[in-house]
């Protein structure tokens, strides 16, 4: 077991005491040398000052040594010294330079011994003495490091590549670059050798790391590929905008190179990896061209660290994910519940075999939200701080043949989970909604807004319990998303059918949707309609194109494009917003918030009972009826004051 010299305050590890050691005579060094240099390398003739040397050189050293442990600087092996641990050095000597000052200039035993007998006043510190030793101790120390650090390097294997190896170019040449060079150098059983980089800064140009050369930027990127002719490319940006990596990704593309890129952090907070095979192929949703959200899940989900938390549809695509995330703040209970039992079953064993969450903290639970008696009786006996319900019917097409069953699921479903939370005065209900709400055209749609309705009903109804709604566009990925459908379009063959050639949509990843929707649950005080931020929208002809060509295929040639015209009720352009709504910021970087007035609660209630009836009578034409009234109730509602 390795052994660790530790306090709170004063961290030493065994690795450090070599260190220490060095720097140890360094700091004596750099003080004699701040002398020397003061008075011209004669010291015997100013003996004052001599003695003062003698006299404080070992307390200088250990003063020192001291200060650099407490400011953590032997937390890092020298080996991987940065230019953050320059800042850490120079912060240190400052404060040393200025405690030897102080020291010196006040402590009266070291006046005393180096006084004279005729009493004159003692030496103080030369102010030159005082500027040279900080100034020679940094030196000295980073010299000491950088060289650890360069002599670490000079150990790495040459660059021999294979001769059934393979040749790589490694776009980005910042610290994820420079990473995954040095593990291909390192690793040469993967038969990858880089043989340059491509990064925009323009102070790394020409520059050399582990060896490799910086080649140039992406602008110049079709000159370097013909030029270095690699066998593949590396995109080793994991925050890359997609507009580069599309770049990247069209210029390799139009050579024939395969493009790899490395996962995100959303990947990576999955599991541990190993960054050198960690790397994968790049996806369509790499060259979306949005930014992504770059939000932690578990910082998004800190305040339910502790708690008891609540999860409807726990099986499905958003679902599932809620509880990956959730279960990374380390809840008291996590109680999932759905009503398929294949799902569930799936996202549990996930859970305890995949991502080793304790099977303590884990409660699975077989219910339909739409059963008030058994939803009454979870709850009662779990009592969540906070619900989430992501259980929903979403398929637009199976909606609109299955009208009343939509309608049932979706709305009805939403009022009683809702309001069997405020009956129990729950802390908190976070409802799912979709874009397809805002002024819906479809069975689906229109049951996601009768349910964002259910939500400020119970908000009115129950105010001691913090209602909140949040509403996003298509999730990368999802079951009965596009992407899902064209990839087993273009692995048929084809056609890829596109309903509509103007068509758009709003996409963003399952982990970046699902984070900004627990991060909504935490600055939600009740009452509120969230809105995620999921930059423009994105051409479905564009990305129908942009999949076969991630393929290795030619749009049109080898897979051809179908145009199939749009559906009813389907939506060329979809919104985030509703005409009586007004777009205004929460302070959360890319949340929303749907500022609009309160409906008349008793008629959105009668009118609700009302449509209850006809779900249980099974009349898909007075209930169509009734949810229209209903949305015409909220398009009606007076407009609020738009927030600047």
């Amino acid at each position: 077991m390795r052994r660790t010299f530790r306090s709170a305050a004063f961290p030493l590890h065994r690795h450090s005491l070599p260190q220490l050691v060095v720097d140890a005579g360094l700091v004596a060094l750099a003080y004699f040398l701040a002398f020397w240099l003061r008075f011209d390398g004669d010291l015997s003739a100013h003996g004052r000052y001599e003695r003062l040397l003698d006299a404080t050189i070992p307390w200088v050293v250990l003063g020192t040594v001291l200060i650099l442990a407490l400011s953590r600087v032997y937390q890092r092996r020298w080996r991987y010294f940065s230019q953050r641990d320059v800042w850490h050095l120079l912060r240190a000597v400052v404060i040393d330079a200025v405690a030897v000052v102080a020291i010196i200039a006040i402590a009266h035993p070291v006046r005393q011994w180096i006084s004279r007998p005729d009493h004159t006043v003692a030496v103080g510190l030369p102010a030159s003495v005082a500027v040279l030793f900080p100034a020679l101790a940094l030196a000295l120390l980073v010299a000491a490091r950088l060289s650890a650090r360069a002599v670490n390097e000079r150990k790495l294997p040459r660059l021999r590549p294979r001769p059934d190896g393979r040749t790589v170019l490694i776009v980005g040449a910042g610290a994820g670059g420079r990473l995954v060079c040095e593990e291909l150098v390192r690793n040469a059983d993967l038969g990858l050798s880089p043989i340059g980089f491509v990064d925009d800064d323009p102070l790394k140009q020409r520059l050399r790391f582990a060896g490799v050369r910086v080649r140039g930027t992406t602008l110049d990127l079709a000159r370097v590929l013909d030029d270095a002719a690699p066998d593949e490319v590396i995109i080793a940006i994991p925050s890359a905008p997609g507009q580069l990596r599309m770049r990247v990704v069209t210029a390799c593309r139009d050579r024939g190179i395969p493009v790899r890129t490395l996962p995100t952090v959303f990947e990576l907070l999955a599991g541990s990896v190993n960054v050198a095979r960690a790397v994968r192929e790049v996806r369509v949703e790499d060259v979306l061209g949005r930014e992504p959200v770059n939000m932690r899940p578990e910082q998004a989900g800190r305040y339910l660290h502790g708690a008891v938390v609540a999860v409807t549809g726990a099986g499905g695509s958003v679902g599932s994910e809620l509880c990956r995330q959730i279960a990374r703040s380390a809840p008291a209970g996590l109680i999932l519940i759905d009503h398929a039992e294949d799902n569930l079953f799936g996202i549990m064993r996930e859970l305890e075999e995949d991502r080793h969450v304790p099977r303590s903290m884990l409660v699975p639970v077989l219910a339909d939200c739409k059963e008030e008696e058994r939803m009454r009786e979870v709850l009662i006996e779990h009592l969540p701080a906070i619900v989430f319900h992501a259980a929903a019917y979403k398929h637009v097409g199976l909606m609109e043949s299955n009208p009343v069953e939509a309608i049932r699921n979706n709305a009805i479903g939403t009022r009683v989970v809702a309001k069997v939370a405020g009956e129990l005065g729950l802390g908190g209900f976070v409802l799912v909604s979709t874009d397809k709400a805002v002024m819906p055209a479809t069975v689906m749609g229109a049951s996601k807004a009768l349910a964002e309705c259910a939500i400020d009903a119970a908000q009115r109804r129950f105010p001691a319990t913090r209602y909140m709604a949040v509403r996003f566009g298509n999730v990368l990925g999802s079951s009965g998303s596009v992407m899902p459908i064209f990839r087993r379009q273009i692995a048929a063959g084809g056609p890829v059918t596109v309903t509509h050639p103007d068509m758009t949509r709003y996409f963003m990843t399952i982990p970046e949707a699902v984070a900004l929707v627990i991060r909504a649950g935490e600055i939600g005080e009740g009452g509120e309609m969230f809105v995620l931020d999921m930059g423009e929208p994105v051409s479905i002809m564009e990305l129908a194109r942009n999949m076969i060509e991630l393929s290795g295929l030619e749009p049109g040639r080898d897979i051809p494009i179908e145009v199939i015209g749009a559906r009813p009720g389907e939506k060329i352009h979809e919104e985030l917003f509703n005409p009586f709504e007004h777009r205004t910021p929460t302070g959360t970087d890319k949340i929303w918030l749907a500022q609009r007035d309160a409906m008349d609660i008793e008629r959105v209630e009668a009118i609700f009972d009302e449509i209850l009836l006809l779900v249980l009578e099974g009349d898909a034409t007075g209930l169509a009826e009734k949810v229209a009234q209903l949305t015409e109730l909220r398009v009606n509602a007076p407009v609020v004051a738009e927030s600047s």
